[in-house]
């Protein structure tokens, strides 16, 4: 479907203030200018349906605010929320906006062992969580002596401030404002992503106040969003996905946002049927999602409503493409960015599509493709994705906190480099090669190798062990590991399982190697380096390739 829509980049401009705020700037003057307009339909997977106008965020968020106030949260804190997709992670996030905190959003898979590490990692205050998360808090606070505030959302617990007690007490907490409202700039730090690293502690991402405004990219360019759409992005709430598809460009262009709360498996039957009962018009979802819903019979779906559909996260399969084009009669279009960054390359809503293309530069973001010197690559020719730094393009992250060396590695003599590999055709398309690291990107998710191996090293029987990205058809990338066992332990199908319950305990569960090679030896450099360029190649190939 071809849309008569002018060409997106021609005289697009983010502001730039001095001073900003989302959520006295956006939410609450849009509470004032349209009172009444939705902003959210949430559904959970019981069908139980709760709608937010702005002016309800915008009350609520006031409310919220105050309760972190009371309890000793400043402009300045860092904040851990770990809650998954209801309404309560949104109110709370406006509402750390407004004090000027530094909010952190968790996924809600993260073990109590991957916590720690982040909340010490950190030096978080408070956390936000819900009642089935606060186990796994609970279990880790005495190791964390900056750790001084426990908020539930949803109940009352020993040692834990209850949300809904201190809102319905005896004493008012206002809703009409903020009691000590603050200024912010937009270089002020608003929010920290944790993203999975090649070794074993995580990345810490920190974005300014700014960073809200710059994902009107993401938001009006990319999914093409009016304040007649309503937008459906599938992610979790731990995910800088969130912030990109769920938040801050949805809302800045005025536009609805529907919020499926799914625990568990994802199905693609709800998923569908979601978009024909709500008539949704707008659906950004990872690749996996894709491929699991085109296995369905998409003519059985009314689906005359959607209009524009997006991807990102991994490679999309031309097949899956075909089929939703078949089915849907829309074509995918697909954008990249990372946790650092806002949507820098994309399809946008009225660009020509090629299939397996990220699309083109966004603007505001000057892209080059540097060999491994620095210098640019030719047209078609592999090259590492560099950032021009002159101007700083919107949305780029202030850099990794606590980080210096990794800092010194991504801004190289006026460049970011992202970490990924790609190549640009003759129009200006780039096409995604893989990640000059070893990340893998799965489902949506992204994994650390070092986060697994880390893991698998704890247990008994493992000598040795190297993790690499293998080619799944439905998962895009799946995790898998390639074991030395130590003297004494045989390779059995038993120890594999154990292995794998063995890495769900201690880590994220979407992290275990869903495949597991035991091998005499690992391929090495002559100074003992692993050898994982040869790993990716053996799993890539099902083994045919000889690395021993």
């Amino acid at each position: 479907m071809q849309n008569n829509i002018p060409n997106a980049r021609e005289g697009f401009e983010i502001p730039a203030p001095e001073y900003y705020n989302f959520a006295y700037d956006c939410i609450d003057q849009m509470a004032v200018k349209e009172r009444n307009r939705e902003a959210m339909i949430w559904v959970n997977q019981d069908g139980q349906e709760r709608r937010f106008t702005f002016y309800d965020f915008s009350r609520l968020s006031n409310q919220a605010a105050n309760l972190l106030l009371k309890l000793g949260i400043s402009k300045g804190d860092f904040v851990m929320m770990m809650l998954p997709r209801i309404p309560e992670w949104w109110i709370f996030s406006l509402a750390l906006n407004k004090i000027g905190a530094v909010q952190c959003p968790s996924p809600t898979l993260l073990t109590a062992v991957d916590l720690q590490q982040r909340m010490q990692l950190g030096r978080f205050k408070m956390v936000i969580a819900d009642t089935s998360n606060a186990d796994k808090i609970d279990e880790i606070f005495d190791d964390c002596p900056l750790l001084r505030e426990r908020l539930l959302v949803d109940g009352s617990r020993p040692g834990w401030s209850s949300y809904p007690e201190l809102i319905n007490g005896e004493v008012r907490i206002s809703k009409h404002q903020v009691q000590l409202k603050v200024k912010t700039k937009a270089s002020d730090p608003m929010v920290l992503l944790f993203t999975s690293g090649t070794s074993k502690s995580p990345k810490m991402v920190l974005h300014n106040c700014a960073y809200p405004l710059a994902h009107l990219i993401t938001a009006k360019l990319w999914h093409g969003l009016t304040p007649n759409d309503l937008h459906f992005t599938i992610t979790d709430t731990g995910w800088g996905k969130n912030m990109w598809g769920n938040y801050f460009g949805q809302w800045l262009c005025g536009a609805c946002l529907f919020i499926y709360d799914f625990r568990g498996k994802f199905n693609a039957d709800d998923i569908l049927l979601l978009l024909e009962k709500y008539s949704i018009t707008s659906l950004c979802a990872p690749p996996t999602a894709y491929r699991m819903m085109v296995l369905n019979d998409l003519h059985a779906f009314d689906l005359r409503e959607l209009k524009h559909c997006t991807a990102a996260g991994e490679v999309l399969p031309p097949d899956t493409v075909r089929l939703w084009q078949e089915g849907v009669k829309l074509t995918i279009h697909e954008g990249y960015g990372q946790t650092e960054t806002t949507c820098m390359i994309g399809c946008f809503r009225n660009d020509k599509v090629k299939p397996g293309s990220m699309g083109k530069a966004s603007p505001y973001w000057q892209v080059e493709l540097h060999d491994d010197n620095g210098q640019p690559v030719p047209v078609g020719e592999e090259g590492r994705i560099a950032v021009k730094l002159t101007p700083r393009p919107p949305g780029l992250m202030e850099g990794y906190l606590y980080n210096p060396e990794e800092n010194a590695k991504s801004f190289v003599n006026d460049y970011y480099y992202t970490g990924d590999r790609a190549r640009m055709d003759e129009d200006g398309y780039f096409w995604f090669i893989g990640r000059s690291d070893d990340i893998i990107k799965s489902s949506g998710y992204r994994i650390g190798p070092g986060e697994v191996e880390d893991a698998l090293l704890k247990h008994p029987a493992v000598h040795e062990v190297a993790v690499v990205g293998a080619p799944d058809l439905l998962r895009g990338m799946k995790v898998k590991a390639y074991i030395v066992l130590r003297q004494g332990y045989e390779p059995t199908e038993t120890l594999v399982k154990e292995l794998q319950n063995h890495t769900k305990h201690i880590t994220a569960p979407y992290k275990y190697p869903r495949e597991i090679e035991f091998v005499n030896a690992l391929p090495k450099t002559f100074s003992g380096k692993i050898k994982r360029d040869l790993l990716r190649i053996h799993a890539a190939n099902g083994g045919a390739y000889e690395f021993n």
